[in-house]
């Protein structure tokens, strides 16, 4: 081979060399600028989701929109608002007014417990019953299972005063009521299966489609505005002439029923 042949052949190489070089660097350009584009639109969306999630997050809620809804008012109720739920015999003079929260522990104690005899005596006309639903606990706890819970038994007084005192005392069983750090009641379908062990909730379609449909959450909120108004700071609550019924130390409601037939014979009788 000459040596002219050699150097033309070296030359290109090296020319061949140097457009590779070339094309070598505007690939990697390319594949930066391709990086650099993805990564903005990267940060674009992770800005978007973050500017998203917090728009989200400041909507308000289920229950801040309920608020809105028009006011339906359960049959069997009366005063501003449908709020006051008094049941019992008309001939009663005395009214016990009780003061409960559906995810309440102690209230599902003292249903438990002194419900019977509260049952006995209101259906033997000793007083009236006024009802004021509490959903302190939902804020206290974080959920919604007491104001969802109160809707339901909404849904229940307006299908009759006994399908609503059934009710209450079916979701304060052992076999029903959750740990109050569990918010079971949230779940309408969880408290669809309660009101069926109710003979007048079984199967009622209308009853479930008011429980499935909230028919009752606004009037639930304007009935726990009673107990916030109330001043009273806990629940279980019973009152009668305005004072309160009170176990042996004096403070919180009788947990025993010697307890709460010692003060409602007293209270009676003031």
């Amino acid at each position: 081979m000459s040596k002219r042949n050699s150097q033309a052949a070296k030359t290109a190489a090296r020319e061949r060399l140097r457009q590779e070089r070339e094309r070598q660097a505007k690939r990697d350009k390319i594949k930066r600028q391709v990086v650099v584009a993805c990564s903005i639109v990267g940060v674009l969306a992770i800005a978007g989701g973050i500017g998203y999630a917090v728009v989200q997050g400041n909507k308000p809620g289920y229950w801040e929109d309920a608020k809105n809804d028009k006011l339906v008012k359960p049959a069997n109720t009366t005063g501003t608002n449908g709020t006051t739920v008094v049941i019992g015999k008309s001939s009663a003079k005395k009214t016990l007014v009780m003061y409960e929260d559906p995810r309440c522990p102690v209230c599902a104690q003292f249903e438990q417990t002194v419900g019977p005899t509260v049952k006995k005596d209101l259906d033997a006309g000793k007083f009236k019953i006024q009802y004021i639903g509490a959903t302190f606990l939902d804020d206290k706890l974080t959920g919604e299972g007491s104001k969802n819970a109160l809707s339901a038994l909404g849904a229940a007084l307006n299908v009759s005063p006994e399908a609503f005192l059934e009710y209450k005392t079916a979701m304060y069983t052992t076999k029903w009521h959750p740990e109050e750090t569990d918010d079971k009641f949230k779940d309408d379908a969880y408290l669809i299966k309660i009101a069926d062990t109710v003979d007048a909730l079984k199967n009622n379609k209308q009853f479930q489609k008011d429980v499935k449909d909230g028919t009752y959450d606004k009037w639930a909120l304007e009935e726990s505005k009673l107990f916030d108004k109330a001043g009273v700071s806990g629940t279980p609550t019973l009152q009668m002439d305005g004072k309160n019924l009170t176990g042996s130390d004096g403070e919180n409601a009788p947990m025993t029923v010697a307890e709460f037939n010692t003060a409602l014979e007293a209270a009676l009788k003031a």
